[in-house]
């Protein structure tokens, strides 16, 4: 394509969304009857019929073919974290010796996919293979376009025989549902009986690192971990702050055109880009969008960010922590709630009333991060994570609220039914029907919040920059919709509403207020303020995961009928070994790059320099400088290949624990980790001492300040 494509000859308005099958397409292929039917299905309305199938499938194939493409896959969202395809082309052979296109409603609603080789944590036995892939109809399918292959993708969910979720989407999906189905419980009971349908939002912002594809080719451990097991920091790192917001140089810009070009065929809205913090570190943010088709447009966008990447000999890193030393990626994850009738549930709105309706939502998401805290931690829990949260560059493992100065004055002032000073310094008394009406922006932003509330949304901090959206949202969705839950309960049971609501506010907000924190969330005074206040700090993924099965949690996704006990469980177990399995790569390349590379290119060095020293001496110079770089090399080196050696055994150590995932992988956080942060220390130290041009690998100047 692309990069020269001239977009005041081609603008934005008129190529948008061509490659993604949108309702917009639709029209083109389908009867409006057809088209409201759908709708219908799309929101719960009716059961899909396999007329109606037909008719879509139809529609689907020739809006394909007319695009060129010869195959379709049911695209899905194993617990691996990545996406699934299997191909199939749309031929079906004739007796005449040709073939016709094809693509029958059965093949578009339901696909079989041997799911033998996908983690399933136990939820059925690996020689019972089969699983199912179905259409999830509330996904715009879309066109794949690689170098003029194309291919129809249909996003679906995968699930096992038994119909237990084998994937993220279905969690997701029942979550979502669960969340609005107990708000308009809360709705109804408020007397709006207007609003039939509300929808999660979010809006994913997607930090990333881009390095250049012959320094990547030339690092192992980039290749084979997405992260950096050894490297000495540049002279120059981010301590300048002159990399946020910077100038863009030409090359990463035309990188950008061709990514939004790309991003916005398949109709995902890409809006802000931006350098970040850190050297080379880059943000793509789009608009937002339903939870489900949010982190459907993440998975895809993440797929493009890499190809486009390497269609400009670059290479996109997506781990949280690809550099030590410098900042981490994440993922904000921008959360709200609206309805089909214009209302966002997050926003005080244009009267008193409507202030009612927010704060009640409000202290209602206070109530649920306090209460589910440990399964927000541990939604966000990965071993990239691990390297960024906490580290002064993101929110700490302590999950807290940020809400700003005037709305905890305000709810304060609720509680002790206390007059409440606002910004133009009037006091008012608040009393049940009396509450006034409220800014629309009543905070500022504190970058150090896990979860801080950003005028009409919650911007949850902590996710990963590598994670599915799905993961972190599913539990946010299910405490929330479980705390929803409760509010429905009392105000259905209440004779006096209005009452009712004020005494919800000010018991939500007066017993889980301990989890507002408005301050600076790097300070280790927090960290001693939160133990006090008996907030829970899971500090890293062994820690943080099974929490998801404390007995109260269980109960809590089992009432929402998000996950059942065994999909829990099966998830804690497929997390734990993929937590085992990324520190053991991290660690074995780690442990072959030193013993290949740098141990060999160490000691030629060395030899090379005491032959140096030797003729010098020979020669009258003084060598004193010179015997003290020996030395402290020699040293170094001895105390590298020892650590190595000690690397290697804590690895055989964790593995010899295979048959208990928990202590497997609290072996590799307390050992393996433990050796290679040991190693690393004796290893980097080398790289300063020894000459670049013989150093087996790109330095960190070379990937961070080489673009």
């Amino acid at each position: 394509m692309s990069a020269d494509i001239d977009f005041s000859v081609h603008p934005v308005t008129e190529f948008y969304g061509c490659n993604c099958f949108s309702e917009s397409e639709m029209k083109t292929y389908l009867p409006e009857s057809a088209m409201e039917e759908l709708r219908q299905v799309q929101c719960g309305g009716c059961e899909l019929t396999p007329a109606l199938a037909e008719l879509v499938a139809g529609a689907m194939k020739e809006w394909a073919l007319s695009k060129g493409a010869t195959h379709f896959t049911h695209w899905f969202q194993p617990l691996t974290g990545l996406t699934a395809e299997k191909h199939d082309s749309f031929i079906h052979p004739t007796s005449n010796g040709k073939v016709m296109m094809e693509f029958s409603g059965t093949e578009l609603v339901q696909g079989e996919s041997d799911a033998s080789s996908f983690p399933n944590g136990g939820l059925r036995a690996t020689f019972e293979a089969r699983g199912y892939t179905a259409w999830d109809t509330t996904s715009p399918a879309f066109i794949k376009d690689i170098n003029g292959v194309r291919i129809l993708y249909i996003p679906t969910a995968f699930f096992s025989f038994t119909g237990a979720a084998l994937d993220k989407k279905v969690p997701l999906l029942r979550s979502t549902q669960a969340v609005e189905r107990q708000t308009l419980r809360v709705l109804r009971a408020l007397g709006n009986t207007k609003v039939s349908h509300v929808t999660v939002n979010i809006g994913p912002e997607q930090e990333y690192f881009l390095v250049d594809r012959k320094y990547y080719d030339q690092r192992p451990d980039l290749r084979l971990t997405g992260r950096s097991v050894l490297g000495n920091l540049a002279a120059k790192g981010q301590e300048l702050d002159d990399h946020y917001y910077g100038t863009i140089n030409d090359r990463v810009s035309v990188f950008m055109k061709e990514l939004n070009y790309e991003l916005w065929k398949l109709g995902i809205s890409s809006k802000t880009q931006h350098k970040e913090a850190a050297p080379n570190q880059f943000e793509v943010a789009v608009v937002y969008d339903a939870a489900n088709i949010s982190t459907d447009h993440n998975q895809l966008l993440m797929d493009v960010l890499q190809s486009v990447a390497q269609r400009h000999g670059m290479v996109a890193l997506l781990h949280e922590k690809p550099f030590s030393g410098v900042n981490g990626s994440g993922k904000h994850d921008n959360w709200s709630l609206s309805t089909d009738d214009g209302q966002n549930l997050l926003s005080p709105g244009a009267s008193p009333e409507d202030n009612v309706q927010f704060l009640l939502f409000l202290t209602t998401l206070i109530k649920a991060v306090d209460i589910y805290a440990p399964l927000l931690r541990a939604g966000a829990a990965t071993a990239g994570n691990d390297h960024r949260l906490g580290a002064a560059e993101a929110p700490p493992a302590i999950i807290s609220i940020y809400l700003g100065e005037q709305l905890t004055s305000l709810l304060d002032a609720i509680v002790d039914d206390a007059a409440w000073r606002k910004r133009d310094g009037e006091y008012m008394k608040l009393g049940v029907t009396c509450l006034p009406k409220l800014p629309k922006d009543m905070t500022d932003r504190n970058r150090t919040s896990p979860f801080a509330f950003t005028g009409n949304k919650f911007e949850f901090r902590m996710v990963g920059s590598s994670q599915s959206m799905a993961g972190p949202n599913i539990y946010l969705n299910a405490a929330v919709a479980d705390i929803l839950s409760e509010v429905a309960d009392r105000l259905e049971r209440a004779g006096d509403k209005d009452s009712e609501c004020h005494e919800i506010i000010k018991e939500f907000y007066r017993e889980h207020r301990r989890v507002i924190f408005n301050g600076n969330g790097y300070s280790v005074d927090w960290i001693n303020e939160a133990a006090k206040r008996g907030l829970p700090n899971f500090t890293d993924t062994v820690s943080a995961l099974p929490q998801v099965l404390q007995p109260q949690f269980i109960k809590m996704f089992e009432r929402q009928h998000v996950f059942s006990k065994e999909e829990l469980a099966s998830r804690l177990e497929i997390y734990l070994e993929t937590y085992s399995k990324q520190v053991n790569i991290e660690a074995a390349i780690m442990v072959e790059m030193v013993r290949k590379s740098v141990i060999p290119a160490v000691t030629r060095y060395l030899s090379d320099l005491c032959e140096s020293i030797s003729r010098q001496q020979t020669l009258g110079f003084d060598i004193t400088a010179q015997k003290q770089i020996a030395t402290t090399l020699s040293k170094e080196l001895n105390l590298s290949i020892t650590c190595c050696e000690r690397l290697h055994i804590s690895i055989a150590k964790a593995l010899s624990l295979g048959e208990d995932a928990l202590a497997q992988a609290t072996c590799y956080r307390d050992e393996v980790l433990d050796s290679m942060k040991a190693l690393r220390g004796h290893v980097d130290l080398l790289e300063t001492y020894t000459d670049k041009k013989v150093w087996p690998f790109p330095s960190y100047d070379d990937l961070l300040f080489r673009l």
